[in-house]
């Protein structure tokens, strides 16, 4: 027999009962979750008047089965509204349509300006991510690039006007 005693099983515990080091977990550094990817409420049109707002503006690009519709809104962000009608279905397609939808513009956003109001409308059906992907990375920077037109044409009407009125005074 050996005169050192038996050592006890190997236990993932240190001394004291202490775990030894944290555990490899899905969930992050130290426990903590991961920041879950997804729009932030300041990144979102939630607001009637917000879409509405953005529908006046009436810069717009479609392709028969997504429209996008653009507004410059003097923010730092650009954010998103989504309509899908009941033409996409009952609820639970037309909730799997939204997610597609937000999930496939929060991954282009980066290609995007900063500065805009986005509303995406549906007009069709069975939608898949990368449909959604390929069209948002189209049509969004199209209606953007027609709201920057309109904008600047307004902004070269409005000094036109005041300083026709300028002149005549």
């Amino acid at each position: 027999m050996s005169d050192s005693p038996a050592s006890p099983p190997a236990s993932p515990r240190g001394e004291r009962g202490v775990p030894a080091s944290p555990p490899a977990s899905p969930r992050g550094e130290r426990g903590v979750p991961a920041p879950r990817p997804t729009l932030k409420r300041r990144e979102r049109l939630l607001a009637a008047s917000g879409f509405r707002a953005v529908y006046a503006a009436r810069a717009r690009a479609g392709d028969g089965r997504l429209v996008a519709y653009a507004r410059p809104n003097g923010r730092d962000v650009t954010r998103l509204g989504v309509s899908v009608g009941k033409r996409c279905g009952k609820a639970v397609g037309r909730n799997r349509v939204k997610r597609l939808l937000r999930e496939a513009f929060r991954q282009a956003r980066a290609d995007l300006p900063r500065g805009y109001d986005v509303v995406l409308v549906t007009l069709g059906r069975d939608y898949t991510f990368e449909e959604l992907d390929r069209r948002i990375r189209t049509l969004v920077p199209e209606a953007i690039r027609r709201a920057r037109e309109r904008a600047r044409v307004a902004a070269r009407r409005a000094a036109e006007g005041s300083g026709a009125e300028g002149a005549a005074r």
